[in-house]
């Protein structure tokens, strides 16, 4: 099973890519990709898993879209994504994925990364389009 100190030296192998992360909590990190894209990936070492979950925006209160952007999240969940799926947690739309930690190894892990991070790469410009106008 892959200990604390093993995803720790998987968060150390992104860092070649350009990658950076920081620890946040016990057992908690955030990492940020580096590019264009500009956003924080959260790693939570929870045995038996580790959770990465990222925040794609927060949830529009009173644009009077918000069935069309679930139905487009749950359409996105069945074609576009293969282990991760959309959600809603604490008012924001995330992007999160469990990995079992029995047999994990670092070219999973960093698939499931690059998968994330790939998906909010290609869906950011239409889902930001149900963001309320301010």
């Amino acid at each position: 099973m892959v200990t604390k100190e093993d995803l720790e030296s998987f968060l150390d192998r992104l860092e070649t890519s350009g990658a950076s992360y920081r620890e946040v909590g016990h057992n908690l990190w955030v990492v940020r990709p580096g590019g264009a894209l500009d956003t924080d990936l959260v790693v939570h070492y929870n045995p038996p898993v580790v959770v990465l979950r990222l925040k794609v925006m927060d949830v529009p209160l009173e644009n009077g879209r918000d069935a069309a952007l679930n139905r487009r999240l749950l359409e996105l969940n069945a074609s576009d994504l293969v282990h991760g799926s959309y959600g809603i947690a604490d008012h924001a739309i995330v992007l999160t994925e469990a990995l079992e930690l029995e047999h994990l190894d670092f070219e999973e892990f960093l698939a499931s990364y690059e998968s994330m991070t790939l998906a909010l790469a290609t869906h950011l410009r239409e889902l930001v389009s149900y963001r309320e106008e301010k």
